[in-house]
């Protein structure tokens, strides 16, 4: 096993006290630089930096970044969920550190969504349906991996299967 602990900070913004989201900091007890390049080929990492070697995921609005000795994860609703996230990241590390032989590293990012073509694939009513102003800023919260085909009420099942289809090539929770 190439992580075994951590110990975790959760905290608001500095910046912004009034924020309603937590962040999780988790500092690694053992270094998983080596693993990164691993995680990432399984997982799809959202932007891979090499030096020094960090890969991020985004999920749900979430941005999680795993360094070498260190996990960042963005807005958390609470310290529970940090604790499924991190563990889940914990598995994730060792099981592709495990499997190493039989994965090919990667240190690429994963291709993002083109907003124009999530646009595309919406009824471009702005209805307001979804909570948001305009198709546009949905289609942008889309990309970012907040929204899904789900959260596009006046879609009909055709091209809600075409969005879901779309954002799913990008390895977004849709």
């Amino acid at each position: 096993m190439l992580l075994e602990t951590y110990t975790k900070k959760i905290f608001r913004a500095e910046c912004n006290p009034q924020f309603e989201s937590l962040h999780c900091i988790a500092r690694l007890d053992q270094d998983v630089s080596e693993a990164l390049p691993y995680l990432n080929a399984v997982l799809g990492g959202f932007e891979y930096l090499k030096d020094p070697p960090a890969v991020m995921f985004r999920s749900r609005g979430r941005l999680i970044t795993v360094h070498a000795r260190e996990i960042a994860v963005n807005a958390l609703k609470d310290e529970a969920e940090a604790d499924k996230i991190l563990e889940w990241l914990k598995r994730e590390i060792n099981q592709a550190w495990d499997n190493r032989a039989a994965i090919t590293p990667s240190t690429e990012g994963t291709p993002k969504p083109q907003l124009l073509e999530i646009l595309k694939l919406l009824p471009r009513t702005n209805c307001r349906e979804c909570g948001e102003p305009t198709c546009m800023v949905f289609a942008a919260r889309a990309a970012e991996g907040v929204k899904g085909a789900a959260d596009c009420p006046p879609l009909k099942p055709a091209a809600k299967q075409r969005l879901k289809d779309y954002l799913g090539r990008f390895n977004f929770d849709v």
